[in-house]
């Protein structure tokens, strides 16, 4: 059918239960951009727009009893994919997004694209012509006028506006990005065939590790994560573990785009299907969602959230019991929740100092527990529990390591800093350091040759040392 014919077959007079249940459907979509527009504080221009059209359809319905051209021609535009209408001359689409080009250019090899997708295609490394495969020396690009002046005067004559243009640091939504999400979507919505659900969970998993574009794509579209969430509670999906680390691992890719982290950590199935993937997943599975629950956590809204659904336990666990990288995926999780106050005690309370300081003896992961050790010391409650477990022992004999190493340092800037703190809480403990030193000289040979925090916390416990010494001598 035409364009033209089918846009005359969806303005005709409507029956009236017709008519009834588009004003049920407009009245719904009008209700819910009414809210986001009003409960959200970036809120697109898009939004309010389509509030204006949905609110215009409804009183065409309601007083003129039929489904106006207009909004027919806004239906079958939003059912495509908010694309041109289908009669667009082939020769003004993009070869690389096939949309309407807003600035064609000519390569060397006589192609036309629009600009910012050809640009896009090269700064990824390619060095040929899509369409023709020819390698190209010369990547110049020379407006094409012509097509550009065409397009325009195409426009102009069919009452078209240039859309906003979407991107994600460069990477630019493509229609077949949005038809093939469309199409995703449809599928895991879908509970009468599972292994096409199965199928599309993999195929969004994949898409969304690929292609920047796509992940912001996901995260515009609100049911989305609703879905993908949903899959995982349909019987026999339910316990198939290779599904739970599809859904898991999408979410991790989503929550790398920076506008995502708030809006799957806003979505509490999203993060507690994150939580029950850290208990009952495969290492993998439970690798990768430490590492989602990490990138959400950069956002300082989703760190108390996260904790108050209950991940602080199954991550203690992870880092504990995993493999070696899903431990450092946990522990960067950890470490970024307690960046927190309020997560701190939630962390000693599942036993993470007695976790760390074991790993430090195992030497399995010391670089991460002592950044979340130096980390939870700024608290007293941690700074005891780090003495009685034998903390001392361990972060002296990490001073006294002769390896002058970048990260050997940092590690000794660590380990001074835990001391410092314990020996400006506990004068018994601090005997303990003093003794080391008198032995060994190791925190005297850090406060002159360490990092310069490390050289401002030894010469801090040696001054505390001192100070005790004269207290001492005076009393005496």
């Amino acid at each position: 059918m035409a364009n033209s014919e089918a846009v005359e077959s969806l303005a005709g007079p409507a029956s009236a239960a017709a008519a009834t249940a588009r004003a049920e459907e407009l009245k719904k979509e009008l209700w819910r951009l009414v809210r986001e527009i009003s409960e959200s504080e970036d809120c697109s221009v898009e939004s309010y727009e389509d509030a204006s059209r949905a609110l215009d359809a409804l009183k065409d319905i309601r007083f003129r009893g039929s489904v106006s051209s207009k909004e027919a021609l806004a239906c079958q535009r939003k059912a495509e994919g908010k694309m041109e209408p289908a009669g667009v001359p082939k020769h003004f689409l993009c070869p690389i997004s096939s949309e309407t080009m807003r600035d064609p250019v000519i390569l060397a090899s006589g192609q036309t694209y629009d600009r910012l997708f050809i640009q896009e295609w090269f700064s990824s490394g390619n060095r040929t012509c899509p369409q023709t495969q020819q390698v190209l020396s010369d990547f110049t690009l020379t407006p094409n006028h012509l097509v550009r002046s065409m397009i325009s005067q195409w426009r102009i004559e069919h009452g078209l506006t240039l859309p906003p243009q979407d991107h994600e640091q460069g990477g630019l939504i493509t229609r077949k990005e949005r038809n093939a999400l469309r199409r995703i979507l449809d599928k895991i919505s879908s509970s009468s065939n599972i292994p096409e659900q199965k199928q599309a969970v993999r195929e969004l998993r994949l898409l969304t590790k690929q292609n920047g574009s796509f992940r912001a794509l996901v995260g515009e579209n609100p049911d989305a994560i609703s879905h993908l969430v949903s899959v995982l509670s349909v019987p026999g999906l339910n316990c198939d573990l290779q599904v739970q680390e599809d859904a898991v691992t999408t979410m991790l890719n989503l929550s790398i785009h920076e506008s995502n982290k708030k809006i799957v950590g806003d979505n509490p199935q999203a993060v507690a299907l994150l939580i029950e993937a850290l208990r009952t997943g495969n290492m993998e599975t439970r690798s990768n969602s430490a590492a989602a629950l990490f990138s959400l956590s950069a956002l300082e809204s989703n760190k108390v959230k996260i904790v108050k659904m209950g991940a602080m336990k199954p991550l203690v666990e992870l880092l504990e019991q995993g493999s070696h990288s899903a431990k450092k995926d946990a522990g960067s999780a950890i470490f970024n929740l307690c960046i927190s106050h309020e997560n701190r005690a939630g962390a000693l309370m599942e036993g993470v100092v007695g976790v760390l300081l074991k790993s430090i003896a195992d030497q399995s992961l010391v670089d991460e527990s002592l950044a979340i050790l130096a980390l939870l010391s700024r608290d007293q409650e941690a700074v005891e529990e780090i003495a009685e477990n034998g903390g001392v022992a361990s972060m002296l004999s990490l001073v006294k390591d002769s390896d002058r190493t970048r990260n050997k340092q940092n590690n000794k800037e660590n380990a001074a800093a835990i001391l410092f703190a314990i020996c400006m809480h506990d004068r018994t403990k601090l005997r303990e350091v003093a003794e080391e030193e008198e032995k060994t000289g190791s925190i005297s040979h850090l406060a002159e040759n360490g990092t310069p925090r490390a050289r401002r916390k030894a010469a801090g416990i040696l001054e505390k040392w001192k100070k005790r010494l004269r207290s001492t001598h005076y009393s005496c």
